[in-house]
């Protein structure tokens, strides 16, 4: 039996960048519980804007994070009203000067955020093509099912 990796693991630093830029001794473990309840908070908070991902970068008394959407315009809000109000959000739960920077995605792939339990891929076409062979799949088994009900004897 071969061991798995995981494939996100597998490709960094040959394909794939770390989500996190960091360096810690002591509190390793406490930036890293941190890091992710940061992340599953914004991507809550931040539904409706198309987040594909977050990076975090410390340095010094400093946290910046790096939001990846395809709609920057919900994050940012009226003259930058809900960016500040998602600053001092973040700005409570750290220690540090917070920066947020948002870059648009113009193709993002959060389409595995949206539907975490179903068949992931990221093109339109694909997902046309899962809800095909669906369809014909449940057509097969209400046929064999009608069929197996005809085929028992009666008793």
């Amino acid at each position: 039996m071969g061991q798995k990796t995981h494939p996100y693991g597998f490709r960094l630093g040959y394909n794939k960048p770390f989500k996190s830029r960091w360096y810690a001794d002591k509190e390793y473990a406490d930036l890293l519980h941190e890091d992710v309840r940061l992340r599953t908070e914004l991507k809550d908070k931040l539904k409706s804007a198309g987040i594909s991902s977050i990076d975090i970068e410390r340095a010094a008394n400093k946290l910046v994070v790096r939001i990846y959407t395809a709609r920057p315009g919900i994050i940012i809000g009226r003259k930058g009203a809900e960016i500040d109000k998602l600053k001092q959000d973040v700005q409570k739960r750290t220690k540090r000067e917070v920066h947020i920077d948002i870059q648009e995605v113009h193709r993002p792939n959060w389409m595995r955020n949206l539907w975490p339990n179903r068949l992931r891929c990221n093109s339109k076409s694909a997902w046309l093509f899962a809800a095909r062979c669906a369809k014909r799949w449940i057509r097969r088994c209400a046929s064999a099912a009608r069929a197996s009900r005809c085929a028992w004897p009666a008793g």
